[in-house]
């Protein structure tokens, strides 16, 4: 397997060396707006410790990983009235996996409504600083 490379952007971002919308933050892990949303409320949860995807990743960390991304989940449930959540991990290349540190993602759904197309395009910071905000107050 490929080494962990320090220097992916989602590294940067828990060395706060670039900007984020954080929602949750804990002594294991750490969770902030997805920029490319596919859909309203769309958030990361990264370990804090090093680790490419599933399958490198420490049992206790993914343990860590998962209990956050259970308490997002039901913050963003009530914050969007969601109907339900997606969780979605991709690991390497083939499994769909563009940043190289380990990461889920963790998606409000809503009847009939499909995920948006990951386009690479970047959403308006406004909005994603709102969408973070009312997942903040939902988790206290």
């Amino acid at each position: 397997m490929t080494a962990y490379d320090p220097d992916n952007i989602f590294a940067k971002i828990l060395r706060g060396e670039l900007p984020c919308q954080k929602v949750y933050e804990d002594d294991k892990t750490f969770a902030f707006m997805d920029i490319m949303p596919r859909g309203d409320g769309h958030a990361l949860v990264l370990p804090k410790t090093a680790s490419r995807n599933l399958l490198d990743i420490d049992v206790a960390d993914l343990a860590a990983v998962m209990a956050t991304a259970q308490k997002l989940a039901k913050a963003q449930k009530i914050a969007f009235a969601a109907d339900g959540i997606t969780l979605q991990q991709f690991s390497e290349s083939a499994g769909g996996q563009v940043v190289f540190h380990t990461h889920v993602h963790v998606i409000p759904r809503f009847e009939g409504v499909a995920l948006r197309p990951h386009t690479g395009e970047m959403a308006d910071m406004d909005l994603l600083t709102q969408h973070a905000e009312k997942i903040r107050v939902a988790i206290s």
